[in-house]
């Protein structure tokens, strides 16, 4: 198994972690020596080597862009890769979503029916539903291999439509496949439904404001981020709130869990092994759900408009007891200059990322939100991120009309990806390609 590894400054000024790759004389010493920003050392120093499993895969680096696709006749204002990477699907302000078949890099479904712009898209984790949200307030769900609609739409929300988050796989019941849906919107609720009876289960009401993000983790729990400031923490069992954060002190744009690649992509991994049936289905993804939790349970972490995140830790334990006392984080992550866009966890739990309007992204410590590394490159606000299956690659979506592939070993641009004319909104990154779209109404891969 390939190994990272690295040492720990004492100077509290320094950054985390100092990277060795060839040897401690080359990668500290040598440095300490040359320069004044790095950290220093003195002769009675003892050094105490850190190493971090790495994945036994390695996702082939991203270098060109190999196909252009125009079809929409707005901008692109979301993208996502289906599971398995075999498919992406797009939304625009057109009002339509489009499916793409990554292998042929063609069209494969045009999705119609909104009546306003499509703002998220959503993969289940077996590949089997896709869910459309709109600036109607209407989710629709859809048959990717069709493209048909999966019966009448889901009303209920009266403005817009926010995010949407899936059950994870290894928590679906019942006999037939049918995975919950959350929906939150800018109407203060989150919707969840069941999208085999096409019936609503029950309301999240208690946001005093837009709820901008919703996420559905693998202890059944669902959380929330509103415009009111706080983070809230449901049972997905009955939908009761289980705890109110509020430590950020504005808007909360975005959120991530350390499970969430784990989750979206439920028993695919990077073998191409295909379950046989439903039920094996759910014991990969438990598998794999249990195997990203062994020595990190799942924690949160959250960003807002007031250039700040929160580490969160695990919210699920105490058999979802409710304590009238918030669990306190673990750490503030403080360094950005402007508000906070995007946050992801790379897959393997051990950095997060996070994008803002101050053109830069910066890398921290999955496990105690110590900060890493500035990554600085673009020259507007930064978008979207996403990261590479193997945690090798980080890629950055920009106002700046690039794209940025990162070296995630020396912290600088490993490939720039010029292409787009306009804006950058969307990026993702699943198997081992990149698919962006954005203002120039095109989609890239």
């Amino acid at each position: 198994m390939p190994y990272a590894f690295h040492l720990v400054p004492k100077a509290t000024d320094a950054a985390a972690r100092v990277q060795i790759h060839d040897s401690i004389l080359t990668d500290a010493l040598r440095p300490a020596a040359s320069s004044s920003t790095a950290p220093s050392f003195s002769p009675e120093d003892v050094f105490e080597l850190w190493c971090e499993p790495q994945a036994v895969f390695r996702v082939r680096a991203v270098g060109r862009c190999s196909a252009t696709l125009s079809g929409h006749a707005s901008p692109i204002l979301c993208c996502s890769q289906s599971p398995t990477g075999r498919y992406t699907a797009t939304g625009s302000g057109d009002a339509t979503a489009r499916v793409w078949d990554m292998e042929t890099e063609t069209p494969k479904h045009t999705l119609t029916g909104h009546k306003g712009w499509v703002l998220v898209v959503e993969w289940d984790g077996r590949e089997k539903l896709l869910a459309t949200g709109g600036h109607d307030g209407q989710v629709r769900l859809w048959d990717p291999k069709t493209g048909q609609a999966a019966g009448q739409p889901l009303l209920g929300h009266s403005k817009w439509v926010t995010s949407l988050a899936f059950e994870p796989v290894h928590l679906v019941s019942g006999k037939n496949y049918s995975p919950r849906l959350a929906s939150a919107s800018k109407d203060g609720t989150v919707r969840v439904w069941n999208t085999g009876t096409r019936k609503l289960e029950f309301v999240l009401s208690g946001h005093a404001a837009s709820v901008n993000v919703v996420r559905w983790g693998g202890e059944n729990v669902i959380y929330t981020g509103s415009s009111d400031r706080t983070v809230k923490v449901w049972s997905g069992v009955d939908g009761k709130l289980i705890r109110t954060l509020n430590e950020h002190a504005h808007w909360v744009n975005t959120m991530a869990l350390s499970t969430d690649f784990v989750l979206r992509t439920g028993p695919y991994d990077h073998t191409g092994k295909v379950p046989k049936d439903d039920d094996e289905a759910k014991a990969l993804a438990l598998a794999r759900y249990k195997a990203q939790t062994a020595n990190q349970p799942e924690t949160m972490i959250t960003g807002s408009d007031d250039h700040t995140l929160f580490l969160w830790p695990e919210q699920a334990s105490s058999s979802f007891s409710s304590s009238a006392t918030p669990k306190k984080p673990i750490a503030r992550l403080t360094g950005h200059q402007k508000q906070v866009n995007h946050v992801a966890f790379s897959p393997d739990g051990r950095f997060v990322a996070s994008a803002g309007f101050d053109n830069a992204v910066k890398l921290w410590e999955g496990k105690t939100g110590k900060f890493v590394a500035s990554l600085r490159g673009h020259v507007a606000a930064v978008y979207r991120l996403a990261w590479s299956a193997d945690s090798r690659l980080l890629v950055s979506a920009s106002k700046d009309s690039t794209l940025k592939l990162w070296d995630l070993k020396t912290f600088k641009i490993k490939t720039d990806l010029p292409g787009h004319t306009d804006e950058v909104y969307c990026v993702d990154f699943v198997a081992d390609k990149v698919v962006s779209g954005g203002r120039d109404k095109t989609v890239k891969m």
